[in-house]
């Protein structure tokens, strides 16, 4: 009853807008039509986007995963494959600072962050007065920083606050609580392979979400790193940290922030080698040590991480955190496929 679809070409916005606060939080199990005592099936000739939980209607369809020209070798980038997907739900948005509030009020949960004492930060979001009190970093990576309390509720240590940024993605949640608030919503983590289907929007061989041009008639469409990495943020797309998980135009299926931003979780455990083959709904590997990260973040640029293209991803430890890693939800679609 409280689900509402809409046709593409509908104000979303509008319709967005009036539809009532805590309604993911009532809805949390009531995703799929089928779970809230509805049976019927129905042909979507486009997509449809389902308001009151805030996710699309992703449709089914073969696509072109990787590349054949990688930026980045060591990554696993290539080889392009086809790839088809059954149709599902994605989050419209990154989870943000609210909806993760509203599952630790409900829930009681606590981070690995909070449990492990801290977190890494970019030290570009820090104070002098932390960073005076840090004398260790990541050798490798030097602006990576280890912040004894910075958690999701506090993104640069004790002394920090979310209350002006709860439109914001999450960070500093690892993998495993990702899977947690999934799990709560009645969702669950996206794979590597509908995370990119996602991403691309029904555009083949694309850089981004919305094509090949960064900056489309000077627009900026993604949140990352203008200036020099790591010493000068120039900030000229509006943000030198994270943005609202609702900023920037979507991609053609109504979804924002796909790339830059936070990096986010998906299900699949990381690998480099893919086999050249067709395949149907993969899930990746049976077992590693590290799960996929993919969409860049806000301190992403080319220069060093150029992996705000759609094909480009990364790893972490599961239980991992950092002041740039968040997530977004996926479900099953109902009925039949």
């Amino acid at each position: 009853g409280h689900i509402s679809l809409l046709p593409r070409g509908e104000n979303r916005k509008t319709r967005a807008a009036s539809s009532p606060a805590g309604s993911a939080e009532m809805l949390g199990s009531c995703i799929s039509l089928e779970k809230c005592g509805t049976s019927q099936s129905f042909v979507i000739p486009t997509f449809w986007v389902v308001f009151a939980v805030q996710m699309v209607l992703i449709p089914g369809g073969v696509f072109t995963m990787g590349t054949h020209e990688p930026e980045i070798q060591q990554d696993g980038e290539g080889p392009a494959r086809r790839v088809h997907i059954d149709s599902f739900y994605m989050d419209q948005y990154e989870v943000s600072n609210q909806d993760f509030e509203r599952f630790v009020n409900s829930t009681g949960y606590i981070t690995e962050a909070e449990k492990f004492g801290d977190s890494f930060v970019f030290e570009g979001m820090l104070s002098e007065a932390v960073k005076a009190d840090i004398h260790q970093a990541v050798a490798a990576a030097p602006w990576w920083l280890p912040v004894k309390g910075a958690s999701w509720k506090h993104p640069e240590g004790p002394d920090s606050s979310i209350s002006s940024r709860m439109d914001h993605p999450v960070l500093h949640v690892s993998w495993n609580d990702a899977m947690a608030f999934c799990s709560w919503a009645g969702k669950r983590l996206p794979t590597e392979a509908e995370w990119e289907y996602s991403c691309r929007g029904g555009l083949e061989n694309r850089l981004f979400p919305w094509g090949n041009k960064l900056q489309p008639k000077g627009q900026h469409y993604a949140n990352i790193w203008q200036g020099e990495f790591p010493t000068n943020n120039t900030a000229e797309d509006g943000y030198k940290g994270t943005a609202p998980v609702s900023a920037f135009p979507p991609n053609a299926y109504g979804l924002y922030n796909m790339v830059g931003n936070a990096w986010e979780w998906t299900s699949d455990w990381w690998a480099v080698h893919h086999s050249p083959q067709e395949l149907h709904n993969p899930k990746g590997p049976s077992s590693g040590t590290d799960r996929v990260k993919k969409g860049g973040s806000y301190m992403c640029h080319k220069s060093y991480c150029y992996r705000y293209r759609c094909a480009a991803r990364s790893q972490n430890t599961p239980d991992s955190s950092a002041s740039n890693l968040g997530f977004r939800c996926a479900a099953a679609a109902p009925g039949p496929r």
